[in-house]
Order: C-alpha cells, then structure tokens, then sequence
C-alpha cells in the first residue's frame, strides 16, 4: 500500500527544492551556461511536462495535455540534445511556473485518489526525475561563468586523519545483487531483479581518493606519462588538454560556483571523467572497482547473510551517515561519517562524489522495462560507464545501494570522483 502521506510530502520537499534553485532572474534562467548543460528554464518546465504526461496523462501521448503538442514535444529530452534547447522557443519561465504549479495540483489530487492497493511506483518514479533534474540544474549552475548566484554551503562536519589512502577487505562469497519490488518498491527498473552473484575476494577504498593524493598524481607527472592511460583515455586526453580535474586553477585553488578558493586536500577529489580515475588508479597501482564489488561493499552484512537497506543499517540517512541533500554544496571531509560505514567498514559511500565503476551499463538477468521504457534500455550497450553512490547533490529520498548512475567516460562537469579497488 502507498503511504500517500509521505509520498505528498516528498514530492513537495522537491519542489521547494527546484523553485529555490530557479529563484532567479528571468534572464538568467533562460540562458545556456554551456552546450553541455539545458537552460534551466527548459529543465523547470521539462520537469512539469514530465509529471503530467505520467501522472495525468497515463504516459499516453495521445492524450491532450495542458500545453499545444508542438510545445509539449519541445521538452522531449530525446529529441532534443542539450546543445540545441538554448536556441527553443521555450516557455517564458513566469509561465513555466505557472504551468508546474497547475499540473502539481492536479497531481495531488491524483494521489489522493489512488487506489489503496497501487504501490504509487509512478509517484515515486515522478519524485526521482525531479531530484535528478534539480541535480543536473546544480551541474549547471557550477559551469556557468560570472559573479556567484549561490553562497559558498553549508560548512560540512570535519574529517577524521589517517584514513585517506586505507582500505577495507571484502572476502570473496556470494551475494545479493539488486533489489525486488517486495524490498524496494520505488526501485527502477535496472536495479532489479535480486540475483544471487559470486564475487572473488578484493580490497576497496575505505573513503574516496582526495585532492591531496590527486595532487600528487599531478605532481609525478600523471597527466603526461602514458603509461597510465589506456589508449582512448590518452587520445581524450591529449584532444582535450587535460591537465587537471575540472575547475582547478594554478596556484591550488579552484572555481566553485564562482567562487575561487584554495582546494581542501583532505576532501574528495571531484569532476574527473572516468579515464581520468581510470588512470589515476593505475598511477596508484590500483583499479576501479566493478559495479558488483561496489554494491556488495555497500550494502552487504556478511554478518546475518542479508542485504542492508544502507551501509549502516535500515535507519534512513541523516546528517549523522552521509552529506546528502544538496545544501553543503560540495564533498565533506573524508571521516566525516564514521556512523555511515558499511559492514565491511567502507565510509562515505553515499554522498560526497559520485563513483566511478569500471563497468559498462548492462541491464541485470532478468531485465523488465518499467512504464518508461527509455529509461534504461536505450543506453545499454553504449560507451557508458556506470557511477555509485551518489553525490552531495543527491537527495536521501531518493538514493539506494542500489542506484545506478551512468555517463560517457569522457564526462568531467558531473559531481564524480573515484574510489580505488585491488585484487587479493
């Protein structure tokens, strides 16, 4: 059964969320930061046209909806790239507002209506696009140049020493991989089914790699030895110019959010692509984990032989686990949360930094497409590489051991960073 409650509840914790993000100047909303980056304007109204056509409309798009079919089509994300939307005759943003806050009503009105035996699975799958989208509006936000618009965040909890560069053991033995709709209702559809998987024995990072071992990377010339890159992460490379994560500046400092300031040694290094870490960890003499040895360091109790909801248990997330939520504006510390180790003792693997995996995205055995099914499916089988955990950008209504996350391997202006795997 839905807890209508709670799920109304969230949904307008995420729109207060969205509307404080958009409370800017028109002009501002409707221009693009970067080709690589939507309008917001057009992410605001996308979000709205999104929640009609499934909560209203039934995902029927033969049903009339609220606004003209050759508007509504200009928020299909499909066809229509990034790069193009800028130049859209999209909707002005007083009457993007408007249009959000009718179909809100609507969808309201929906829920409540429900039928007591519907799992609200549509609901929820609504309340995860807009906490993903407010994310992406964060992303950009960060790339756009010019006087800050947002404060520096909310000043994390402190690290703890001695525990950047350590690791944790994780004995070889099977495991539960993915979830079932019994135990996550709300899951999409590439984290199930459950399965059984056998998984070798390794050692992973117990916090991610910071900005103080990065440097040092940079330092012994990583960017520039060969050696440590495979053969398409050096020819992005040297296109590229790489010579640093993104937003670092000479002198040890970065932009963030327009704001220069010094970069924390001791606080995940953030915005590398994947071939970046991939040739970080072998600088390091390590690897990326797989997406497999990710989620069983995460959310495997060897203990009781069972699944975790969390790293540290069924207990929802605080600001005692992980930096979630958004409002510190950046990665903690690392040893900010000793209270959110997993059962094998790997800290801060929700929140901070998005991780990058050395896997492909590949759907699960057992695959069915939820009602949208361009959700995953049309990116299996691509140059995807998938992400763990999450970032500080992330929302803890919406995050789960489970939550596959996927970008091009090239891709830096993400919140994503890494942590380091070795074979026993």
């Amino acid at each position: 059964m839905t807890d209508r409650s709670a799920l109304t509840a969230a949904l307008t914790r995420a729109r207060d969320r969205t509307l404080r993000l958009v409370d800017l100047d028109d002009a501002e909303l409707c221009r693009q930061p970067d080709p690589l980056m939507s309008p917001l304007v057009w992410d605001l109204a996308h979000i709205g046209q999104q929640e009609e056509f499934w909560l209203l409309r039934g995902g029927d798009p033969q049903t009339p909806g609220l606004l003209p079919p050759a508007v509504d089509g200009l928020y299909d994300a499909f066809a229509h790239p990034r790069a193009d939307r800028g130049a859209l005759p999209l909707l002005a943003p007083g009457r993007a507002r408007r249009y959000l806050q009718v179909v809100r009503e609507r969808a309201v009105d929906a829920l409540a209506a429900l039928p007591a035996d519907d799992d609200g699975f549509v609901f929820a799958m609504v309340l995860s696009h807009e906490h993903q989208h407010d994310e992406t509006m964060l992303v950009a936000l960060n790339l756009r140049a010019g006087p800050p618009l947002v404060g520096p965040g909310a000043p994390p909890p402190p690290g703890r020493p001695g525990v950047a560069g350590t690791a944790v053991t994780v004995p070889a033995g099977p495991f539960v991989l993915g979830v079932d709709a019994a135990d996550e209702p709300h899951a999409l559809d590439n984290e199930r089914p459950a399965h059984v998987v056998e998984v070798p024995g390794f050692r992973i990072g117990r916090v991610p790699v910071t900005n103080g071992q990065w440097r040092a990377f940079i330092d012994d010339d990583g960017y520039r030895r060969r050696e440590f890159w495979s053969p398409a992460g050096w020819a992005h490379r040297c296109r590229a110019g790489l010579t640093a994560p993104q937003f670092w500046q000479p002198g040890g400092t970065r932009t963030r959010f327009g704001h220069r300031e010094p970069i924390p040694d001791d606080e995940p290094v953030m915005h590398v692509s994947f071939f970046e870490a991939q040739a970080y960890a072998a600088w390091a003499g390590a690897r990326l984990p797989t997406e497999i040895e990710w989620e069983k360091a995460c959310a495997w109790d060897p203990g009781s032989g069972t699944r975790r909801r969390y790293p540290w248990g069924e207990l929802p997330p605080t600001a005692e686990h992980a930096n979630l939520g958004g409002t510190a504006l950046a990665p903690a510390p690392v040893g900010s949360y000793p209270a959110g180790a997993s059962a094998y003792g790997a800290e801060q693997l929700l929140g901070d930094v998005w991780e990058w995996t050395t896997s492909p995205l590949r759907p699960w055995p057992g695959f069915t497409p939820m009602i949208y099914q361009r959700y995953s499916a049309p990116f299996f089988g691509g140059d995807y590489r998938v992400l763990r955990g999450g970032s500080w950008a992330v929302h803890p209504d919406i995050l789960r051991p489970s939550f596959r996350n996927w970008d091009h391997p090239i891709r830096r202006q993400i919140f994503a960073g890494l942590r380091l795997a070795w074979d026993l």
